[in-house]
């Protein structure tokens, strides 16, 4: 892990495949910019490193990706420090639930005030401009003791770090609407919602104090009030009890 990805909230949303001039790359890239006002992600990163500026960001993000579905990285030209960045990919069939492509977004941006901030507004625009079936913004530190939890018993017999219960392999759950982790923020689509069981106003009254209803009846659903920091054991419980709520995500359910 490097120095900059310690101080890095990264964000995934996974939604229905691309379809031909498909418009939702663009869409993510302009709620992104709405969410954070004075972002401009008008930059490309060469194979160097260096920023370079797109005049044309919009028909460059709609001609895609030359090795696929979806859409090249672009930023905001920022230093190391600064680096706002946002891409698009394709999950093949054969790698994703239900055995249909997926069109999975990442991004990420630096820990800092403004846009921690924000952070819930940028994982909304996300979401909902991808029409995403769910997605999760979490410190990226966080994020590698949750992306352990994805187990192959028979590669890693090690049971998943930190008592987090082991979650099935991604394309082995039935449908892609059912969220595959949790994260510290946490969207779900209405869709998602039903197939876990979320809201449930005797159940969830703590987490619906820190959630809220997005525009197409999705949900955005807040773990803990702070970035989610697993070193801290009132972190690692709220993390653990949502876990236990919901046993269909990460398709626990099923064993």
């Amino acid at each position: 892990m490097t120095a900059t990805q310690q101080n890095e909230l990264a964000i995934i949303v996974y939604a229905p495949a691309l379809a031909r001039n498909d418009s939702r790359p663009l869409a993510v890239v302009r709620e992104m910019e709405r969410a954070l006002p004075g972002l401009r992600l008008e930059w490309m990163i060469s194979k160097e490193g260096t920023p370079i500026p797109l005049p044309q960001r919009d028909a460059w993000i709609s001609q895609g990706r030359a090795d696929g579905p979806g859409f090249p990285l672009v930023c905001n030209g920022g230093s190391e420090n600064d680096l706002i960045t946002v891409y698009g990919l394709e999950i093949p069939a054969g790698r994703a639930p239900g055995g249909k492509p997926l069109f999975d977004v990442h991004a990420a941006l630096p820990l800092n005030a403004g846009n921690l901030a924000a952070a819930k507004d940028v994982l909304e625009g996300i979401a909902e401009g991808a029409h995403a079936f769910w997605g999760h913004a979490t410190p990226y530190s966080a994020g590698v003791d949750i992306a352990r939890q994805t187990k192959n018993w028979a590669a890693n017999p090690q049971p998943p770090p930190r008592g987090l219960p082991a979650l099935r392999l991604s394309w082995t759950l039935p449908s892609p609407v059912i969220p595959h982790r949790l994260g510290w923020l946490n969207y779900w689509s209405a869709a998602a919602c039903q197939a876990i069981g979320f809201p449930d106003p005797a159940r969830d009254a703590d987490l619906l104090s820190r959630s809220r209803r997005t525009a197409t009846g999705g949900w955005l659903i807040q773990l803990t009030p702070t970035p989610l920091d697993l070193d801290n054991p009132a972190h690692l419980d709220a993390l653990l009890r949502t876990y236990e709520r919901f046993p269909e995500i990460g398709g626990r359910s099923a064993h």
